[in-house]
């Protein structure tokens, strides 16, 4: 075909994404509708992932029945959820989770100075005071585990505590 002067048709295999828009570009683009977090594009009111890539795909969504209809439910809700990433999960540390650790770390603290024997957590009037009357008394693990996780913290910090008092 060459030879006479007759050129093939243009190439349709090119791709008609868009490769360098980031799902915030979208979040932009759209407005409220959308959230993103760890790189994925997420629908406020459904909590689905969507495809960030293709505009398309996000239009056809939003203008999708289900979508309607949850976004109807949603609105109606006073609680405004949205959906993270499992590793953004993972990071958040919470307020409850520092005191938990806190409190277990005092309780050891408390045994080791009154010369408690940390096997006596163990027992049921112990476990029943502590979650009645202690706030997070009730995530106090067993005596052994205080013994294998928190123990040994405490044992470092009173070591640390007993040299810098020497100096």
């Amino acid at each position: 075909m060459e030879r006479f002067g007759v050129k093939s048709a243009p190439s349709r295999n090119r791709s008609k994404t868009a490769l360098y828009v980031t799902p915030q570009d979208r979040v932009t683009e759209f407005g409220s509708e959308l959230h993103e977090d760890g790189g994925k594009l997420f629908c406020t009111s459904c909590n689905v992932v969507l495809n960030h890539v293709r505009k398309s795909a996000i239009n056809d969504h939003l203008k999708s029945k289900t979508h309607t209809k949850r976004k109807a439910e949603f609105e109606e809700q006073n609680v405004r959820k949205k959906q993270r990433t499992l590793t953004a999960s993972l990071q958040c540390n919470s307020a409850a989770q520092t005191e938990k650790s806190s409190v277990i770390q005092d309780f050891v603290k408390m045994c080791l100075e009154a010369n408690i024997p940390l096997e006596k957590a163990d027992h049921p009037s112990v476990r029943a005071f502590l979650s009645r009357y202690v706030k997070n008394g009730s995530s106090i693990p067993k005596s052994e585990q205080l013994r294998k996780a928190y123990l040994p913290d405490g044992y470092d910090n009173e070591n640390q505590l007993i040299n810098t008092e020497d100096r």
